[in-house]
């Protein structure tokens, strides 16, 4: 374990934000995938009305890790919190980072009384499947279910088409 410190983000660690996102993005082997920039990050996590928020942990005077998350709503069972990215910097993984900002998480899911928290989990990552199963998470393969999505470029040209 290694003295630590979580709190919520603000404006001014959005580079450090932005940094570990790239980290995580080089970890998942999608070096080139992570698009946003320092200026999108601030206007959609600061502005009048804030699409995402983002714990931080701190150890040794520099920002190790993050647990970056959205509100959702599901027509099922209502308030759900999504845990987007949670990374902490190769450095500090196994001394106890990833579960305070895990913890923060979930108690923040808490004392929303979301009815479900969800995240994905990259089948190839076991320590942190691992991880999830110890804590109590189902971990569930969808089968039936595929990811869809669609970049600007995709939404632009079906609609201009």
């Amino acid at each position: 374990m290694i003295n630590h410190n979580i709190r919520k983000a603000i404006k001014e660690d959005v580079s450090d934000i932005l940094r570990l996102l790239i980290e995580l993005a080089v970890f998942e082997k999608e070096p080139d995938s992570v698009k946003i920039t320092e200026e999108e990050l601030i206007k959609d996590g600061f502005g009048d009305k804030p699409r995402y928020e983002c714990f931080l942990a701190e150890a040794e005077n520099e920002i190790v890790g993050l647990a970056f998350f959205t509100e959702r709503y599901s027509t099922w069972v209502g308030d759900t919190l999504h845990l987007e990215d949670l990374i902490v910097t190769q450095k500090y993984r196994g001394k106890g980072v990833g579960l305070s900002l895990y913890k923060a998480f979930l108690n923040e899911a808490k004392t929303r009384g979301a009815n479900r928290v969800e995240w994905s989990v990259l089948d190839w990552n076991k320590s942190a499947i691992d991880f999830y199963k110890k804590s109590g998470a189902q971990i569930e393969s969808l089968n039936s279910w595929k990811i869809v999505r669609m970049d600007k470029e995709s939404i632009n040209n079906f609609l201009d088409g």
